[in-house]
């Protein structure tokens, strides 16, 4: 399983990361909506971990480039705002398969990699 997470706190991006590797997944931390894109470029990724909320660049643009580069990956989108908490998400991005606070826990967060990865 191929996941790339896109998180602008390297300390929670590597939370995340270390959950996911324990599964072993192959995960990519990349912290800018350029990074995440450059990553899109060069792998196929199962999965997305997506910061709503990224301090460099946009998420929906990262998203949004997923779903046209690699239209097979899904999107978990994490944030720590009420941002879309109305569930319109889904109607922004054709990519999205859930939405979850940032402060969810990460074994909880790694099973919903795991299950959403295992349905591509």
């Amino acid at each position: 399983m191929k996941v790339l997470i896109v998180e602008s706190n390297p300390d929670l991006g590597r939370v995340w990361q270390r959950h996911l590797q324990r599964q072993e997944a192959e995960v990519t931390l990349v912290e800018t909506q350029e990074a995440a894109i450059l990553a899109l470029y060069g792998t196929a990724f199962d999965i997305i971990v997506l910061d709503l909320v990224l301090e460099t660049g946009s998420a929906l643009a990262v998203a949004d480039f997923a779903s046209y580069r690699r239209p097979d990956t899904r999107v978990i989108f994490v944030t720590n705002t009420t941002f879309f908490s109305d569930g319109s998400i889904f109607a922004h991005s054709a990519n999205a398969c859930a939405y979850v606070q940032s402060s969810t826990p990460p074994e909880d967060l790694a099973a919903m990699v795991e299950h959403y990865a295992a349905g591509r």
